[in-house]
């Protein structure tokens, strides 16, 4: 059997933390190595991204594990959701918005020889776990997508134990709203 070689993408370090220390401690059978993914275009203002990005790097190297940043390209988002800017949270904007970033883990994992993806883009109160896997098993192709049932105990309390900054909203600027 070839080597399980994951990409984790990952909105914040708040929700990823839990998934992260798991792979990190091998607590996940079958991946063999992993990298964490910071593509999040979708997210807004660009001072709200660059705190998110500042902690999920800070948590990353802390524990040691690797991770790569993508592209923030809000304007080539915003026209990936066009049209569906009065959906409601979990309507059909974040399941374009999961695809979107689905996508652009697959050709990075195509070009850098990963064979499986996985998020946490579900554990967010804001979000729904089965949304997101339908996005990620319709936008993966020919990478795995891995639909992970993470610790949520481990989560909340590294979350507990940490002073991560915490954003109270998702992320796009749709989102924002009441």
């Amino acid at each position: 059997m070839p080597d399980n070689r994951l990409i984790l993408m990952s909105c914040c370090a708040p929700c990823s933390a839990g998934a992260i220390k798991q792979l990190a401690n091998g607590e996940i059978p079958d991946i063999d190595d992993f990298i964490v993914m910071f593509f999040n275009p979708n997210i807004f203002p660009s001072s709200e991204y660059q705190k998110r990005l500042n902690e999920q790097i800070k948590y990353c190297e802390k524990l040691g594990v690797k991770y790569v940043v993508g592209d923030y390209n809000h304007d080539d988002w915003r026209r990936s959701v066009k049209g569906l800017e009065n959906e409601p949270e979990r309507g059909a904007r974040c399941g374009k918005c999961f695809a979107y970033r689905f996508c652009y883990a697959r050709e990075y994992a195509k070009k850098h020889g990963f064979n499986a993806i996985a998020s946490v883009f579900g554990v967010s109160r804001h979000k729904d776990q089965n949304q997101v896997d339908n996005a990620g098993n319709a936008s993966c192709n020919d990478i795995k997508y891995l639909p992970i049932k993470w610790n949520e105990e481990l989560r909340q309390q590294i979350n507990r134990e940490s002073d991560f900054y915490r954003q109270n909203y998702c992320g796009c600027e749709f989102s924002m709203r009441k």
